[in-house]
């Protein structure tokens, strides 16, 4: 009997969802492409390095594909889109969060975005000290389903 290990189990999800991505949303990406706006998001638990990241395939692991004509991709893409509009895409640009408070707690969360705005290329990677101050720096940005 042979056993898949969790690594190879991981790969075959990437594979089926890189799979999809390109034979599900073939209407989208023509028109996003024309707009630039589109983005895939990350969080990832831990700083993003091999040792206390996990793989794709983990609870702590959350991706998505922002798209913003119409906005699409997870519960408040409308709100990133607009939030994100206003800084011309630029997500170091973007307002912290009026009055947040957040616990000085050390459970580093990693953002990550790589895509497309106005035509221009967006790389984004940036640890914060815990979920929280990631929300109160991104907004709705990262706040993935």
């Amino acid at each position: 009997m042979t056993r898949l290990s969790t690594t190879t189990a991981a790969r075959g999800a990437l594979l089926a969802v890189a799979a999809l991505l390109a034979a599900g949303p073939a209407q989208a990406a023509p028109h996003a492409a024309d707009t630039g706006d589109y983005l895939y998001l990350t969080v990832t638990r831990g700083d993003g390095t091999s040792g206390n990241a996990g793989t794709s395939g983990d609870a702590g692991t959350h991706n998505a594909l922002l798209l913003c004509d119409p906005p699409q991709g997870f519960a408040r893409a409308a709100e990133a889109c607009a939030e994100l509009e206003t800084v011309g895409g630029d997500i170091g640009r973007l307002a912290p969060v009026k009055d947040a408070v957040c616990p000085m707690v050390y459970a580093p969360v990693t953002a990550q975005a790589r895509g497309q705005w106005n035509g221009r290329p967006v790389e984004y990677r940036v640890t914060y000290s815990n979920a929280c101050v990631l929300a109160a720096r991104t907004g709705p940005v990262f706040t993935l389903d």
